[in-house]
């Protein structure tokens, strides 16, 4: 059973959200707080597995909290609840540099906050489980990493970061493939998404800049707002690789990154030494870009429905018979590090 204190100065927002954890079997809510001096009170007294938390709160903010919280320990999960403003993307990543272990955004009109409640739940339930050693994936200096000739495309939406933190967690340091991901995610957060994920990969992550080079053993997320196309780069000593260049062209399936665009492109640099993986999402972005990774000659993995949250995507693949593997989200990294070695081997 999973203990969470509610943190947020709202009495609406602690009321929705009580009534939605309360909901869960899994789940018990063992107090609120309008702030974060009457959270580090009650952290202390009611030792929970999880906080949520507001960021704008008065007498001590969210960040603030963050700040003390890293004298409290062991200390509670923290799950970030942000707005759906520029100054509240700012702010989420500094709380994820700060320690918090995961975010969600709020609707923008208050009464489908309770449309969030699966997420939610997911979320929490994923987190009072997630193992992050002490230490891990702390900076340190790298080699330079060669240009990759293989790449790993992966794309997901609704429900899928908890399923990408296990996957990037699984992946070895020395996978010989670079690793793209396509999440969709309103404009601003994808950096704070880059950023937990850093902490969980056993490679380095960034968020996309136009003009990044793909490179072997670097995870780069997709930066929200731009479809991230995979263009040929070729280097000097006559390899070739693929660059990102950032395309503000009109949203495709209603979103912009669109994970058909990554797919559909890559698939032209890197042809049979492609890997794609889709993960949870609704929606029929993948389907086509799947497809023409098949016709490539590449490798298509989908993640099985019951480890989904949504099941659109992988639907629109399986329906173009774009698919080569379906499996249990536990057995994905595995595949995929498998298909990767396989085109080493064939490829090089």
């Amino acid at each position: 059973m999973a203990k969470v204190l509610i943190v947020d100065d709202s009495v609406f927002m602690r009321t929705v959200i009580r009534d939605v954890l309360q909901k869960d079997p899994t789940i018990t809510v063992v107090g609120t707080a309008a702030n974060g001096i009457e959270a580090l009170e009650k952290i202390h007294t009611l030792q929970p597995d999880l906080i949520t938390l507001d960021i704008e709160m008065p007498k001590m903010n969210g960040l603030e909290l963050l700040q003390n919280l890293r004298d409290v320990q062991p200390g509670p999960k923290v799950l970030m609840l942000s707005s759906l403003t520029s100054k509240d993307a700012e702010m989420t990543e500094k709380a994820i540099r700060l320690g918090a272990d995961d975010f969600m955004l709020k609707p923008r009109d208050i009464p489908h906050v309770r449309d969030i409640a699966d997420e939610m739940t997911a979320k929490i339930r994923h987190l009072v489980t997630l193992v992050v050693p002490p230490g891990h994936n702390q900076p340190v200096d790298r080699p330079a990493r060669p240009a990759a000739r293989r790449v790993v495309l992966i794309g997901s939406s609704a429900g899928g970061p908890p399923m990408l933190d296990s996957v990037l967690g699984n992946l070895p340091s020395d996978l010989p493939a670079s690793v793209v991901i396509t999440q969709h995610m309103p404009v601003g957060f994808t950096a704070s998404l880059a950023a937990r994920f850093e902490r969980i990969a056993n490679m380095p992550v960034k968020e996309t800049e136009n003009g990044d080079l793909l490179e072997t053993g670097r995870i780069l997320v997709s930066k929200a707002g731009f479809h991230t196309i995979v263009s040929m780069a070729i280097m000097e000593n006559g390899t070739r690789t693929g660059k990102i260049v950032h395309a503000r062209t009109p949203p495709l399936h209603g979103v912009r990154p669109a994970v058909d665009k990554t797919f559909e492109s890559a698939a032209q640099v890197f042809g049979k030494s492609t890997v794609s993986v889709i993960l949870s999402g609704m929606g029929n972005d993948a389907g086509e870009g799947a497809y023409a990774i098949k016709q490539a000659g590449g490798v298509s993995i989908a993640c099985e429905e019951k480890d989904c949250l949504v099941y659109g995507m992988v639907r629109s693949a399986l329906s173009r018979n774009a698919v080569d593997l379906v499996l249990p989200l536990e057995k994905i990294p595995g595949a995929i590090e498998q298909a990767v070695l396989h085109m080493e081997e064939e490829h090089v």
